[in-house]
């Protein structure tokens, strides 16, 4: 982890300009940054003020856990710090350019499609995996889609991790819950209460939020709560009138939806420890088992598009081939092989075509 100079992150910013600001954390302000090699980076500022004790706790308390994780390409890179012994710390962590999924879903005027929603919730689960099986495991405890953010390439990566728990062994416990209303688990009561369930729900919560546009908890409407409102339609089977309207839903997508939605279910099941699945289960769940290819297992959006490729390009093939053998018949076995020969070239350019759409 690289230390920088205090005054460099400052001319970087100019002087923590309001026009450089990119947004507000648990524990501080973002603001862009352009260091001396033109590199841009994102700045967090801790407040000043009577939090500034708490947000400079918590802002220790991220690069203590951020520091002990290896790179994962779904998880935000802290580059470095700053100390200066009379303005506090700072933090250096890659610039995500594109904002957060809060962002894209609520103040957007594009929605996202739905497969890029799906392939969405797919890198998520996979940092939240990241964070659960890792040694020691880390607890994020603030999952939500203002701390989802996505890179140049609109990859989306977990951040903000100032809440977030090591657990070095099993007596590891903190002082008290935390985490964002709408989306603390209801479970997480004391500290004894801290699991890793607390972050699939959370994760439940997002993954309704990502499918229905609908924020995670929206006063003007009743009920206010995305879960208490989405549970019912789905035990209903209701599944259009979660969808977010801004965009048609695929026929095609419906089944991948329908099976997101039971997941989010359990996910947010008050029932942690017999329904609640663990995210590496949610994984294997939000993975289509049927669709293999040289052992390597497709996300399910992949396996519809290709599936829908697949059958489409079968279907031409069996329409052209049924034709050359008709026309075959009527000019004599002597033009059979020469359309065979060409049917079977036909088949070899059709799978060549199909091999190169994987």
């Amino acid at each position: 982890m690289e230390k920088y100079d205090y005054e460099e992150l400052v001319n970087s910013t100019q002087s923590f300009s309001p026009a450089r600001l990119i947004g507000r954390g648990s524990h501080g302000s973002v603001y862009k940054g352009v260091l001396k090699d033109n590199k841009l980076v994102a700045i967090k500022k801790p407040t000043r003020g009577p939090e500034a004790l708490h947000d400079k706790s918590k802002l220790d308390n991220e690069i203590g856990v951020l520091s002990s994780l290896r790179e994962n390409p779904h998880v935000i890179n802290l580059l470095g710090t700053s100390q200066d012994s009379a303005n506090g710390k700072l933090l250096v962590m890659e610039l995500m350019p594109n904002g957060s999924l809060h962002d894209l879903l609520h103040v957007s005027t594009a929605p996202p499609t739905w497969p890029k929603r799906v392939e969405i919730a797919t890198q998520i689960a996979r940092a939240v995996r990241f964070l659960h099986e890792g040694k020691p495991l880390v607890i994020h405890r603030d999952i939500k889609s203002a701390n989802i953010l996505f890179d140049s390439n609109w990859n989306s990566k977990l951040a903000d991790f100032g809440l977030a728990v090591l657990q070095l062994d099993s007596q590891s416990q903190v002082s008290q819950p935390a985490g964002t209303i709408g989306y603390l688990d209801p479970c997480y009561t004391t500290p004894s209460k801290l699991s890793t369930k607390n972050d699939v729900f959370s994760f439940g919560v997002v993954l309704l939020e990502i499918i229905s546009g609908r924020k995670a908890i929206d006063m003007s409407r009743v009920p206010s709560s995305i879960v208490e409102w989405a549970i019912p339609l789905i035990k209903d089977r209701r599944i259009s009138e979660i969808c977010d309207p801004r965009i048609a839903l695929p026929a095609f997508m419906k089944p991948t939806i329908r099976h997101m939605l039971c997941i989010a279910a359990r996910c947010v099941s008050s029932n942690e420890d017999q329904v609640r699945p663990s995210v590496a289960e949610i994984i294997k769940l939000m993975e289509n088992p049927l669709i293999h290819h040289d052992r390597v297992r497709f996300p399910i959006w992949k396996s519809l598009l290709r599936r829908m490729v697949l059958l489409k390009r079968r279907r031409k093939l069996a329409s052209r081939l049924q034709a050359r053998s008709c026309a075959a018949t009527k000019q004599g076995d002597h033009h059979v092989h020469s359309h065979l020969s060409s049917g079977r070239l036909l088949l070899k350019e059709v799978l060549a075509d199909v091999r190169s759409h994987k």
